[in-house]
């Protein structure tokens, strides 16, 4: 699976393709859908996947959500499990804390794990804005540490990162 990050909006929120063969996934379409669709070229879009509905995370879905073929995942509609769409497989993981509606997204084949801004570089995302909750990211955290310290985490926003260096270097880990 090829992953490509394109930096959207006002925010420099990371929306994330991910591609296999003629196909691909949208991770967190925060703006700028013409410079998003320029990265999706000739793929066909199966999915679009959300990881919370924060403006800077969601600013482009409405032009996806015009095309009937395209299933759309974010919490209010996804259980936490494993999905197959086309040859994508990943499962899904509630991960509140930043706000109620964090859901990750687990491709173990491939061990990326995309978290929107559950987690970012050393740090995590800001639980002081609506609906979010300090208790319930330190319950995310304990459950994410439970994964192989391999995944390479892509975070809404910055740089991605791996499991194994947030165990190590990410004072919320501690």
């Amino acid at each position: 699976m090829k992953v490509e990050t394109v930096v959207v909006g006002s925010l420099d929120e990371n929306c994330y393709i991910l591609k296999k063969e003629n196909t691909c996934l949208v991770v967190d379409p925060g703006d700028d859908y013409q410079k998003i669709k320029e990265a999706i070229g000739e793929c066909k879009v199966l999915a679009v996947l959300i990881t919370h509905s924060h403006f800077d995370h969601i600013g482009a879905l409405r032009e996806f959500l015009k095309k009937r073929s395209i299933k759309i995942f974010k919490k209010s509609n996804v259980l936490e499990q494993h999905y197959q769409i086309g040859n994508f497989s990943f499962q899904v993981l509630q991960t509140p804390g930043h706000s109620s509606d964090s859901i990750s997204f687990y491709f173990e084949e491939e061990k990326k794990m995309f978290v929107g801004d559950f987690v970012f570089y050393e740090d995590i995302g800001r639980c002081d804005l609506p609906t979010g909750n300090f208790t319930q990211m330190e319950e995310s955290i304990k459950k994410l540490k439970q994964y192989p310290d391999e995944i390479t985490l892509y975070p809404g926003h910055g740089v991605p990162t791996t499991l194994e260096h947030e165990k190590k270097m990410n004072s919320y880990f501690k």
